[in-house]
């Protein structure tokens, strides 16, 4: 006799009935409850002092009007067409933005070929290197701007010894005012191009670059084709901050060259709107210039957290 097996299959207990999910709490005002005294604190160091200065950029504002001797008056973008019309800044912008271009190439190169050096050297040669480093990017910018003044001097400096130069002057050329700086600047930039690369190469699994050596490929063809397609991310990054760092370059120019070298043949915009403001007392076009570099460096900001934003969902 056979018996229907299906006939005794037990029946599957139902499973027990879901509460549906209540909608998740809006966070309401409690974030922004935190981040209060914060955007005080922002609103107080740079809401204000924006406002004041593009306020300044649309009135005329020189020494009449900060002594008191005369109200200030609307100008409109007055200030902003006499700008755009002098030959001069567009002659400093293009020397900011070379100038910065250069700065930025050549910090990049420097930090990533000594932040793969520091993956193939001992331990104690790369502590070495790297408070070495760190001692120059804690470096205050006019300490480092003295002490290279004082290694191209003229008379003093032990460069010119060195290389038996005589009492050549380092400043007095356009160019080779703009190559000094360029290497100060260099100096004191360059390590935090080198730990960040450092950091995201330690970073890479072992495995990839040791598949790619056993595969045949040089060192260079290694770091082209594996390393720096997985370091982009970072390469972005210190890329785009860098940027912004050498544009706005103050402190060694004008230390340096003595506030923009022989016949303003060394300004960039920082340094010419300093002279705007200050030594001819055109406050107010010294504002427009800073909204005009304000407006640049937050073009640039903006790509950079377009970026982040976009490599955070890549994550």
């Amino acid at each position: 006799m056979t018996v229907n097996s299906t006939a005794y299959k037990t029946r599957p207990a139902s499973a027990p009935r879901r509460r549906p999910a209540s909608p998740a709490r809006r966070p309401g005002w409690t974030p922004w409850l935190y981040l209060l005294p914060a955007l005080v604190l922002l609103g107080g160091l740079l809401v204000y002092p924006i406002y004041q200065l593009g306020l300044i950029s649309f009135l005329e504002y020189t020494q009449a009007q900060v002594s008191g001797g005369e109200p200030a008056t609307f100008q409109g973008f007055g200030n902003y067409s006499a700008l755009f019309g002098d030959s001069q800044f567009w002659q400093v912008l293009s020397a900011t933005v070379v100038f910065a271009a250069a700065c930025v190439l050549a910090t990049l190169l420097v930090g990533c070929a000594l932040a793969v050096l520091l993956t193939r050297i001992r331990a104690v040669p790369r502590l070495a290197l790297m408070l070495g480093a760190l001692g120059a990017w804690a470096t205050p910018a006019i300490t480092g701007s003295t002490v290279w003044v004082f290694l191209f001097d003229a008379d003093f400096g032990p460069v010119n010894r060195i290389l038996g130069l005589g009492d050549h002057s380092w400043t007095y050329g356009r160019y080779s005012a703009f190559a000094l700086v360029l290497l100060e600047v260099l100096w004191c930039s360059f390590p935090f191009v080198m730990v960040t690369v450092y950091a995201g190469i330690r970073a890479i699994p072992t495995e990839v670059l040791e598949a790619a050596a056993l595969d045949g490929a040089s060192q260079w063809r290694i770091w082209r084709s594996v390393t720096a397609p997985m370091l982009r991310p970072i390469l972005t990054v210190v890329t785009i901050q860098s940027v912004i760092w050498d544009f706005k370059v103050f402190t060694q120019i004008y230390v340096m060259t003595n506030g923009g070298g022989i016949a303003g043949q060394n300004l960039v915009l920082n340094v010419y709107a300093y002279q705007k403001a200050f030594a001819s007392s055109q406050y107010s076009l010294g504002s427009a210039i800073g909204v005009v570099m304000l407006l640049i460096l937050l073009a640039v900001t903006l790509v950079y957290l377009r970026l982040v934003r976009r490599q955070g969902e890549e994550l």
